[in-house]
């Protein structure tokens, strides 16, 4: 169903806050008894199936969900949560100190060898 583009340049109002995995994940969680096809998962989260996919295989890779063909189902608890609240960490700090920049990073660095490599060159 289309929108009228008023609606649309307000972005905000799309933005749930959450990301997909987060989403998906809190989803899993909630039902952690059962396990979920795909497009189960995409019809209640109302995340497309492509992205679903895209997100559940990158979970997987992380141990955060398991995965039995063609079902889908919530991992250990204790590493979801670990997971979740380094990134919640992560976003924090970014927010605080801002996000890293990795060309500073190497602009700034070293022109030297570290120290313990210095070590080596004089004996």
């Amino acid at each position: 169903m289309p929108i009228d583009i008023e609606t649309f340049e307000r972005e905000s109002e799309f933005d749930s806050g959450t990301t997909n995995a987060e989403q998906i994940l809190s989803f899993l969680l909630s039902n952690d008894d059962k396990a979920f096809r795909r497009r189960e998962i995409a019809d209640t989260t109302d995340i497309d199936p492509n992205a679903v996919s895209a997100v559940l295989s990158r979970l997987k890779e992380r141990d955060l969900v398991r995965h039995k063909p063609p079902y889908w189902a919530a991992g250990d608890q204790e590493r979801i949560r670990s997971a979740v609240d380094f990134s919640r960490s992560l976003e924090t700090l970014n927010d605080t100190l801002g996000s890293e920049d990795m060309d500073a990073w190497r602009a700034a660095s070293a022109d030297r060898s570290h120290p313990a490599e210095r070590e080596d060159e004089t004996e």
